[in-house]
């Protein structure tokens, strides 16, 4: 991936904050071409070999429920564009339409959901975002405008990169549907207090930035999926 000049990057990303990460990736950009041309090669390689998996999983949410195989929200990735995301539907048709955040026992979640979304099979077909290039491996996870929207202007240095598929924030917060499912105000909660501590991470790795720390966290997302713990090592957020 090709990093922007400063002068093409949004009016709301030419802040002080956002240059101080914006410096460290410019003296990266070797690391950041050789990121996106590995997302292409590893992307489309696992989208065949996946694609038995795709198969059964998209015949199995057309007998669960009515409705599309895919559900295409919008979500915000790199340089504040939009785009709509790739996930397999693990919800009701029109779920979306009342708060945006989902908790564990969400009534909204199919019985084929509640299945791929335990094993994260709904997040495969991002695999198709990696690909075309709204999406990378390691980044940020896409959030909704209207979180965005709420960003701080450190915050939004996190739209230098592509949005992605895990990130050490997300390896940290596998249980997020669990924390805010026991939360008296889940949207409430989600934005004063989670959000400003995974953005912690998600500043930290873009300070760190490097190929072999993505791999780690490739890793670290693969062992989270099958069970185990990983506890943050810091604790620390964005101040608002």
């Amino acid at each position: 991936m090709i990093l922007r000049k400063w002068e093409d990057l949004p009016t709301r990303m030419q802040t002080p904050e956002v240059e101080r990460y914006y410096n460290i990736l410019k003296r990266k950009k070797a690391q950041l071409l050789i990121k996106r041309i590995s997302d292409v090669l590893i992307s489309g390689v696992l989208l065949v070999l996946l694609s038995p998996v795709f198969a059964v999983t998209a015949l199995a949410i057309k007998l669960d429920s009515r409705g599309p195989v895919f559900y295409r929200q919008v979500r915000v990735t790199q340089y504040a564009e939009r785009f709509s995301i790739f996930k397999f539907r693990s919800m009701v048709t029109d779920a979306d339409k009342g708060i945006q955040l989902t908790v564990n026992n969400d009534s909204r979640i199919t019985r084929t959901g509640r299945f791929i979304r335990r094993l994260k099979i709904d997040e495969l077909s991002q695999l198709i975002d990696v690909f075309r290039g709204t999406m990378t491996f390691v980044g940020t996870r896409p959030e909704v405008p209207k979180y965005v929207e709420k960003y701080t202007d450190e915050m939004m240095a996190t739209l230098l990169l592509p949005a992605g598929i895990t990130s050490l924030a997300s390896v940290y917060y596998k249980d997020e549907n669990q924390l805010l499912d026991a939360a008296d105000d889940p949207e409430g909660m989600y934005l004063e207090t989670v959000l400003p501590d995974k953005m912690y991470y998600n500043l930290k790795a873009i300070e760190e930035f490097g190929l072999v720390e993505e791999l780690k966290i490739l890793i670290m997302t693969v062992l989270a999926v099958i069970g185990m713990d990983f506890a943050k090592k810091e604790s620390q957020t964005i101040k608002k």
